[in-house]
């Protein structure tokens, strides 16, 4: 299974933009194993960490997650003969808290909300209590740790060079960690300089020094800046509407068939706001992290209305 892990294709969205004089494709990072990027980024650092002794087999894991990195921890990390603690909100999707349980990792449900109205830090609260808990747990702490995008410098990006045919002009990623974008807007912009960057974050959100408010999509935005962002490297912020989230993802899966999560509806969202903008032949590049099964009642139940 560690083997099946990334060489996810890129498509074009050619029926989803058919009127914009752009042309946009998108990387399908839902089809990991474990349905998500973050797949890559649990394989990378396990190994990484392990043949630099960091961990040990019989070691144990500790991560704030909302969702999908959970799941890349808990489903690769026992292949490696590790365990896997997932410190979790009640903004956690339903199936990936059953996903969670079923893989046999310990979840611990934080309820309390943070001074952002968020969850984020009580979550690393009880990661600190976790850590000192359970000997031999390591925090993996993903919106510091620099293996995480290095994980996407050297797997995502890599293959998107060998995928497409020329260069890109445009780069058009959410953001929570900001690990996802940044490794692999360094690797493009080796290859192709005059990269254009551009941020996809929640209104909500507080990555980019925005007003903190409620947010219901989880894996997109953040109630807390991440140590990895470097803001000089991105050259536009995007904020979206959940409700506008919502409604990419559902237009996306009745033009393009592509069932994808939260994060995937805001680029769309973010791509059709900012088209006027863009040179007319533009190369559009996206990204679509997850998938969307996990965001079943959420996200595409018709009677479901999310925040304005």
């Amino acid at each position: 299974m560690t083997d099946t892990v990334g060489a996810t294709p890129v498509v074009e969205l050619a029926r989803l933009f058919h009127r914009l004089p752009l042309t946009v494709s998108a990387k399908l990072e839902y089809l990991n194993p474990f349905g998500s990027t973050k797949d890559r980024v649990a394989r990378y650092v396990i190994e990484r960490w392990l043949t630099e002794g960091r961990i040990a087999k019989g070691g144990h894991l500790v991560e704030s997650s909302s969702g999908n990195f959970a799941i890349a921890l808990a489903a690769l990390a026992p292949l490696y003969d590790l365990t896997v603690t997932c410190v979790v909100d009640p903004n956690t999707c339903g199936p990936n808290l059953a996903i969670l349980r079923g893989l046999g990792a310990r979840v611990e449900m934080v309820e309390k909300p943070d001074v952002n109205d968020g969850y984020l830090h009580s979550r690393l609260e009880r990661v600190h209590e976790v850590l000192e808990e359970v000997p031999g747990s390591v925090c993996v702490n993903q919106y510091a740790n620099d293996l995480c995008w290095r994980a996407h410098y050297d797997s995502t990006a890599g293959e998107i060079i060998r995928q497409v045919d020329g260069p890109v002009d445009t780069l058009v990623a959410a953001v929570s960690t900001t690990a996802t974008l940044l490794g692999v807007s360094r690797r493009l912009r080796e290859k192709w300089p005059a990269l254009h960057i551009v941020a996809v974050d929640a209104e909500g959100s507080v990555i980019f020094g925005g007003t903190p408010g409620p947010r219901r999509l989880p894996g997109l935005g953040s109630s807390r800046t991440p140590e990895l962002l470097c803001r000089d490297e991105i050259d536009e912020v995007h904020h979206v509407r959940e409700r506008d989230a919502v409604a990419g993802c559902r237009d996306l899966l009745r033009t393009e068939g592509i069932l994808a999560g939260a994060s995937s509806g805001a680029v769309v969202s973010a791509i059709r706001d900012i088209a006027d903008g863009l040179p007319a032949g533009s190369r559009v590049l996206t990204l679509f992290p997850d998938r969307g099964e996990r965001y079943i009642d959420l996200v595409y139940d018709p009677a479901e209305e999310t925040a304005p």
